[in-house]
């Protein structure tokens, strides 16, 4: 594993080269996570506590939870995460193959691209140009640069693989390959979506599919971004760190080939209890549960290879980060497929015990693994020491404090939430038929889950003056050391070691393989429900969204309401006392993109339709705590002012017509007239209740209609149903 190893041959054959490393690209990686790093978590603390005081939303419709929420998740995997993560293999990678990177002005060309990706993500969420799934919210222009900048990437990769000076490719690498490959599949098949104007499009999937979908990519998203090219950074930092080899090369073989077949098949974890087929459920469970083997090999073999130098993880700092990080994703892992056994994911799904889950993978594991590797990298590219242990170690223990109260807070705000939510008395009602009940319960948790995000805040900031002060004190002008390494065609063939190691020698076979072992449970999981009448039954009960419910719908998705609301009601005795009739399938065919949800803030909205009166959710909008007394809901007083855009509502109709919804020719032509009447008859309607000024041609409007209609066809459908028997 020495940087600067050369492989033994015979001087007659052997034909040595001369080469550099392109580290300058893996110091501007560096420099772009760290910077993103502190506005990620600043973007998350900020959030948190909106939670805990809503008005620090402060009125301003680029501040709200809603539209901040996929801001900080987006910063805090792509911008954070992902340059972390391009820095790290960039640095890697060269080293573990003894060459150069293939190119130097693909590898500029993908940093300054993804810059640019990261700065069109945070001017254009904030505005509300969302598709309103999450970990997927960007735009579709955003998206074709997303893929042109993967492109690069692996383009670049896999030529610096071709060229290699070291005929087998180490565990490291391996994981890098499954990133480049499944995340290419990923993005692609769950961004497939067709445009209607500059910065709207609709998904070419609806409902249950676009569900499954989204769960399919969104799971795998944190399994193949956030999971397996840290793994690969594990395998390759830790042995470097510690100076011995890693603990198991055959059990680097299990985990790697287990995990990314596991892996894939377990996105439907997150839809149990779900209008989603059952045998899709049972299946993402079974391989949910199943992970637990292939992730703890991994981290037994991370935490083995520490075995015997625990009195240099004490005093090193790069060590205790190292050592924390593969902890944590043991502890994450473990608390996963427990997450995904129907009967604990009745109690927790929709809860803030799934965010004190996401928290434990994301800080503790990529955020102390990303520490740890800066803190290796910096000084050697930097060609000096590290400015001060103290300052890290400080870093250290404030991060793990701020990070078990986060956890800890979530967990008992989740499990309450739970509790309460299910809770029936002995006569059959709710105990607690107030949603915010159960929100009121838990703001003390909010709190603390607050104030300890700003310490992984603070502790981050120190981290960054500390390589900003060790950046600043290295020698200056120091020239790029030169290497020497013999030509891949001089190096010996390896014929022993078995099967796999040859495997290794040959990376294009690996790699097809790699992604055969990963589109297997994506065709069994996909197909089927992507291409079956069943998954996508029309019923003649359940008619397409009117023209001004179509505007209401995407002003919805624009303020990030899926963040706090879920449309799903699941078929348990208490939802059904608290939200009415079970929701099916079927009443998802026109939804592009499904509204599920994911987190329970506010209640379920699927069967909100005909709840209440059209004053109630105008003046829910207008201030939440007038109609809810203790709601943590922001107030949304630009929906009274802002025009309604009639502008591209034929457009939205055609395309939709061309997804499916059944409009005609003539609704399509006359959209705007349409939405204009019923936008009409609505405000005429508010008017006899006091509301005064002109307020029909207003967002607030076309919001009403489309949560008037939510779910108002699926009673329908009941009815009908009821009657005919």
């Amino acid at each position: 594993m020495s940087e600067t190893t050369v492989s033994e041959t015979s001087p007659s054959s052997t034909s040595m080269e001369t080469f550099s490393y392109d580290d300058e690209v893996v110091k501007k990686f560096i420099i772009a996570s760290v910077i993103f790093g502190v506005v990620a978590l600043l973007l998350g603390v900020w959030i948190a506590f909106e939670l805990a005081a809503w008005k620090l939303n402060l009125g301003l419709p680029w501040t709200t939870f809603g539209r901040l929420r996929p801001l900080h998740t987006n910063a805090a995997i792509f911008a954070f995460v992902g340059n972390a993560i391009f820095a790290g293999v960039y640095y890697s990678t060269q080293r573990l193959l003894k060459t150069r990177l293939y190119s130097d002005f693909l590898s500029n060309l993908h940093f300054w691209g993804w810059q640019l990706i990261i700065v069109a993500a945070a001017i254009s969420l904030p505005l509300g140009f969302t598709t309103g799934k999450e970990y997927a919210e960007l735009e579709w222009p955003i998206d074709i640069a997303v893929v042109v900048i993967w492109v690069t990437f692996a383009i670049n990769f896999f030529m610096t693989l071709v060229k290699r000076r070291e005929r087998h490719i180490y565990v490291a690498v391996w994981f890098y390959i499954a990133t480049i490959l499944t995340v290419a599949v990923l993005y692609l098949i769950n961004n497939l979506e067709i445009p209607v104007s500059a910065m709207k499009s609709y998904s070419v999937f609806a409902g249950i599919q676009d569900a499954l979908v989204q769960w399919w990519y969104g799971h795998n998203a944190v399994a193949f971004f956030l999971t397996t090219p840290y793994l690969g950074l594990m395998y390759y930092f830790i042995p470097k760190a510690i100076n011995r080899p890693v603990y198991s090369y055959r059990l680097s073989i299990i985990h790697f080939w287990s995990l990314i077949f596991v892996y894939i098949w377990a996105g439907p974890h997150h839809l149990l209890y779900s209008a989603l087929p059952e045998w899709l459920q049972t299946l993402g469970m079974i391989f949910s549960v199943a992970l637990w083997a292939p992730s703890w090999g991994g981290m037994i073999n991370g935490l083995l290879t520490l075995r015997g130098a625990w009195d240099r993880v004490r005093r090193e700092p790069i060590l205790k980060f190292l050592a924390t990080a593969v902890t944590f994703y043991g502890m994450s892992t473990f608390e996963g497929p427990l997450l995904s056994i129907k009967s604990v994911n009745g109690l927790a799904h929709f809860t803030d015990w799934i965010v004190g889950h996401v928290h434990s993978g994301t800080i503790g594991w990529n955020y102390m693994l990303t520490a740890g590797i800066m803190y290796y990298m910096v000084p050697k590219l930097w060609n000096t020491k590290l400015y001060s242990d103290k300052l890290a170690n400080f870093q250290f223990w404030t991060s793990t404090i701020g990070l078990l109260l986060y956890i800890m807070s979530m967990w008992t705000a989740g499990i309450t939430q739970g509790l309460m939510w299910r809770a029936i008395d002995e006569a059959g009602r709710l105990k607690y038929p107030n949603f915010v009940e159960t929100v009121v319960q838990i703001i003390p948790m909010y709190w603390v889950r607050a104030f300890g995000g700003l310490l992984v805040l603070i502790a981050f900031i120190v981290m960054v003056y500390n390589l900003y002060m060790t950046i600043k004190g290295a020698p200056k002008n120091v020239p790029a050391p030169v290497y020497k390494a013999p030509a891949l065609n001089a190096t010996p063939v390896d014929n022993h070691g078995g099967a796999h190691r040859k495997l290794e020698g040959l990376p294009m076979l690996f790699s097809v393989l790699a992604l055969v072992a990963v589109l297997v449970g994506t065709a069994i999981e996909l197909i089927p429900t992507i291409f079956s009448p069943q998954y996508v039954e029309k019923s003649p009960h359940i008619k397409p969204y009117s023209p001004l419910e179509v505007l209401g719908r995407d002003i919805y998705v624009r303020e990030g309401c899926y963040t706090c609301h879920s449309q799903m009601v699941r078929p348990m005795p208490s939802e059904a006392l608290r939200y009415g009739k079970v929701s099916e399938a079927k009443e998802y065919v026109y939804d592009r993109p499904f509204q599920w949800g994911s987190r329970r803030i506010g209640p379920d909205l699927h069967r909100v339709g005909g709840k209440y009166t059209d004053i109630w959710h105008y003046r829910h909008m207008m201030d939440p705590r007038s109609t809810s007394p203790g709601s943590i809901m922001p107030e949304y007083p630009w929906l009274f002012k802002k025009k309604t855009s009639y502008g591209v509502l034929s457009k939205k109709l055609k395309v939709l017509n061309a997804l499916g919804a059944p409009y005609s020719d003539d609704e399509i032509a006359n959209a705007e007239s349409i939405a204009k009447q019923q936008a009409a008859q609505i405000f005429e309607g508010l008017k006899k209740d006091g509301v005064q000024g002109s307020k029909a041609d207003k967002e607030i409007i076309a919001l009403i209609a489309y949560l008037q209609r939510l779910g108002v066809d699926g009673k329908k459908l009941e009815e009908e149903m009821a009657y005919e028997k």
